[in-house]
């Protein structure tokens, strides 16, 4: 688990891997991958701006506190609501008018305390809406409780083998997965868009393109790779800070996933992210957000705040954040509870999976656009 992520996907990445789909029939033959597009010095540049603007964040907004620091306790809130008036507006339209609703409209909320070691172990406590699950492991053995089945498994995914100690050298390496992607592969075709000044910034304009197919409104679910992986094609484009080299705006939008979302950053002392206003224009859930960092006096994050909002719809999250040099993996020892039931993986997690699913399209009935969770395969 990643603190860094996004909120909204909490749920889903503290649930168990999806197992493979069983193939009905063989699958065709995989056309010969496409050419890499041919470097240039333009393409060139523009990899090489996204590089230093990398390493900028890595050393601005994380680098030397975060050294030794072993563990991160992270404890908050995260919440949805619809309002009553965009429940009824659905029911009149999928009627045609002739059932009016009366709705007061709905919520779901959950309740988080988990800590996170930088090399992969890991408690989580996960309450609310979406249902009651602890889910740890150490080392090569944990498991995952829930609440509402009374039932456990005990096989849970193992952390990578080049899992860091630190969380100094795990941001790092979370900055190295988005290099491999948008600057190491051949994915997005790179180049550079002009110079600009943005807020008193002169900005050099970044554009990074991996076109991706249409929105698809009668798809109600995919995979969970599909949903955590929407940043790995799209268009980006980004305005770098020509001395800082800190990013100043940054524009995404993944067509087949409906996403849209503008980004201005603001800095504080030492080029610390401060705070991030939002402009969403994702499908179904247009209208403003915001981003809010906290820091505490030894320059570490201690808590992070943001909320997005349309006329009728609201996501919003807050964590408070523990840094730690001290805890041992003795701090989240945990054991299911006596009388609980052992299943295997595949039906627990099936059983977690039809929980979130059901949750999620009452969600989407109320009108909130999110694609629920596959039950078959990734």
């Amino acid at each position: 688990m990643r603190p860094s992520a996004l909120p909204f996907l909490l749920v889903a990445t503290l649930l168990p891997a999806q197992a493979p789909a069983k193939a009905s029939k063989p699958a065709p033959a995989k056309a010969a991958p496409k050419a890499a597009p041919k470097a240039t010095p333009e393409s060139e540049a523009a990899r090489r701006t996204l590089r230093e603007t990398l390493d900028a964040i890595d050393s601005a907004w994380f680098g030397q506190p975060y050294q030794g620091i072993s563990s991160v306790e992270m404890q908050g809130t995260l919440g949805i609501a619809l309002s009553g008036a965009l429940v009824n507006q659905k029911v009149d339209s999928l009627s045609q008018g002739a059932v009016k609703g009366n709705s007061q409209g709905g919520a779901a909320n959950l309740r988080v305390h988990g800590t996170y070691f930088a090399n992969g172990d890991f408690k989580t406590d996960l309450a609310g809406d979406f249902g009651t699950i602890l889910y740890t492991r150490r080392g090569n053995r944990g498991f995952i409780y829930s609440k509402e089945q009374n039932a456990y498994t005990t096989r849970v995914d193992l952390a990578a083998s080049d899992a860091p100690l630190t969380y100094m050298s795990w941001f790092r390496q979370t900055l190295n997965d988005i290099k491999a992607v948008y600057i190491d592969a051949p994915t997005f075709q790179a180049s550079l868009a002009g110079e600009d000044t943005i807020d008193g910034h002169a900005v050099q304009r970044l554009v990074f393109n991996a076109p991706t197919q249409g929105w698809d409104a009668k798809k109600r679910e995919q995979s969970l790779a599909q949903s955590l992986g929407f940043w790995k094609r799209g268009k980006l484009e980004v305005a770098v800070d020509k001395a800082t080299k800190q990013p100043v705006r940054l524009d995404f939008r993944n067509d087949e996933q409906g996403v849209h979302t503008r980004m201005d950053f603001s800095y504080g002392a030492g080029n610390r992210l401060q705070s991030v206003n939002i402009n969403n224009s994702s499908r179904g859930f247009e209208g403003p957000g915001w981003l809010r960092v906290g820091y505490g006096g030894d320059g570490r994050m201690s808590n992070v705040a943001g909320e997005l909002a349309s006329q009728d719809k609201k996501v919003s999250f807050a964590m408070d954040l523990n840094w730690s040099k001290t805890r041992t993996a003795a701090d989240i020892t945990a054991l299911p509870p006596a009388g609980a039931t052992k299943r295997g993986r595949e039906e627990m997690e099936t059983q977690l999976l039809v929980g979130l699913a059901a949750k999620i399209f009452d969600l989407q009935r109320a009108g909130l656009n999110l694609r629920a969770v596959a039950i078959g395969g990734k």
